[in-house]
């Protein structure tokens, strides 16, 4: 397999870290963002939407963070990262669900504005970031994990932008159970971490 990749963009880690965890091995292509290699003739065939991730497996191609990780779960059976069961499959899809929402608005957005001077709301965004992290937070008072009793594909859609959320202001201090999931993901067998900035609360001193 290869993957189609931009080390700073959370959608691409998601990717790179499940496959990995599922231990699949895959050729990383950077893409030259800077210089709009994501708008080449030859990436666009890839991905008209000029986005990464982007995973080749022989002559199949896929976008899509999510959609790549639902395929390699699918393509090595690996049923206890992605159920087959109908409650167990609605439990991780209403996360992945999400994953692409309120992550996606919130602690994506947020990393956005500062990491590539996106042009959103700060205040809106963050409150909007703190708004899914309070119910995460609490979700995770009375369980390891988001969906099931052990790590899902559920848990690597979150991890990407809420471990990094404080490049893009989103203080992560009063969120412990949070905290103490990212350990635990961090923990995991196979676990590639995602790079990190110099933004927002990190800024160096």
């Amino acid at each position: 397999m290869k993957l189609h990749y931009f080390s700073l963009s959370g959608h691409a880690h998601r990717a790179h870290l499940f496959l990995s965890l599922l231990g699949i091995d895959h050729e990383i292509i950077n893409v030259d963002f800077a210089n709009g290699a994501n708008r080449s003739p030859e990436f666009l065939k890839l991905n008209p939407f000029g986005q990464v991730p982007v995973l080749e497996d022989g002559d199949f191609v896929i976008s899509d963070s999510i959609a790549i990780m639902v395929y390699a779960a699918k393509k090595v059976g690996a049923t206890e990262w992605l159920p087959e069961t109908p409650e167990d499959a609605a439990k991780v899809q209403q996360w992945l669900s999400v994953a692409a929402g309120q992550i996606a608005y919130g602690p994506c957005a947020a990393r956005l504005l500062t990491v590539f001077d996106v042009p959103f709301d700060a205040d809106e965004v963050i409150e909007r970031a703190h708004g899914i992290l309070k119910l995460i937070e609490d979700r995770l008072s009375a369980n390891d994990w988001i969906a099931l009793a052990h790590p899902t594909v559920a848990d690597i859609a979150l991890y990407s932008y809420i471990a990094n959320a404080p490049e893009g202001n989103v203080d992560l201090s009063a969120y412990a159970n949070v905290r103490r999931w990212l350990t635990r993901i961090e923990a995991l067998p196979g676990f590639v971490p995602f790079e990190q900035t110099n933004a927002g609360l990190r800024v160096a001193s």
